[in-house]
């Protein structure tokens, strides 16, 4: 989320526009092993929160743990490849103009070898007993087909602050901030703080797959895929049409 030209957090991804300079390697490659190696490292930190979280912390810890961890793989790594580690936040940035379409399922194909890494080596260093205990850091929180509705509400509602917040923090020009990547990682906190009873909070399929695939638990997998991409498209929708700047916006355009 992080402006690929200036260093500063500004846009965007390597949507192409104006990116003459660089060769292939900086343009096409290196984003998507950007986009492994943070996924990697912050579902490897956030699986690792849920496994060794204690009885005494509740949500507290992978809340933080998560947030924390985001914001920093962003802020670090973020202008190499705008710092998604997030299929839903790479639709998103797709839809306003943040990142061209052909580098999309290259970054999704990243993210989901990132996230099978990061959850690998979370039960790599984890005591066998805590890592079933927490069935591997997968999403157990759905248990009853009553759960579902709300499961998949709270999804789309969760990942659309994490999508806005990404979209209008650091690719809406008119709302740039330098805070932008620790924004986004609180935003994350926000959200498992809030949500995490009701459906995990997942808000991102990297972070459900790479623990699901390790642990091979796939009860209601596909809820942290429908919730996070319908989010995506609702910001899309909301920024293309109404809230995005004059240069994203493809309506109402009067001066």
């Amino acid at each position: 989320m992080c402006d690929l030209e200036s260093g500063s957090v500004k846009v965007k991804e390597p949507s192409g526009r104006g990116r003459g300079q660089g060769g292939w390697y900086e343009r096409l490659v290196q984003p998507c092993l950007v986009e492994l190696l943070g996924s990697a490292l912050f579902i490897f930190i956030g699986c690792l929160s849920v496994i060794e979280n204690g009885p005494d912390t509740g949500r507290l810890q992978p809340a933080l743990a998560h947030g924390l961890a985001l914001g920093l793989v962003i802020a670090t790594l973020g202008n190499i490849s705008g710092g998604h580690f997030n299929p839903a936040v790479s639709l998103a940035a797709m839809l306003v103009g943040g990142l061209r379409l052909t580098m999309l399922f290259p970054y999704w194909i990243s993210q989901l070898c990132g996230g099978l890494i990061g959850a690998a080596l979370a039960k790599a260093v984890s005591p066998e007993e805590r890592f079933w205990n927490a069935t591997g850091a997968a999403f157990v929180t759905v248990q009853e087909s009553e759960q579902v509705a709300g499961a998949v509400m709270a999804e789309i509602i969760l990942t659309t602050l994490l999508a806005l917040t990404v979209c209008m923090g650091a690719i809406n020009e008119k709302t740039l901030g330098p805070l932008a990547p620790f924004c986004i990682g609180f935003s994350v906190t926000v959200d498992i703080l809030a949500g995490g009873a009701v459906s995990g909070a997942c808000m991102n399929p990297a972070r459900a797959f790479g623990p699901a695939m390790v642990a091979n638990h796939w009860d209601f997998h596909w809820i942290y895929w429908l919730g996070p991409l319908l989010a995506s498209l609702l910001v899309g929708v909301l920024i293309r049409l109404f809230i995005g700047d004059a240069k994203i916006r493809l309506i109402l355009k009067g001066r």
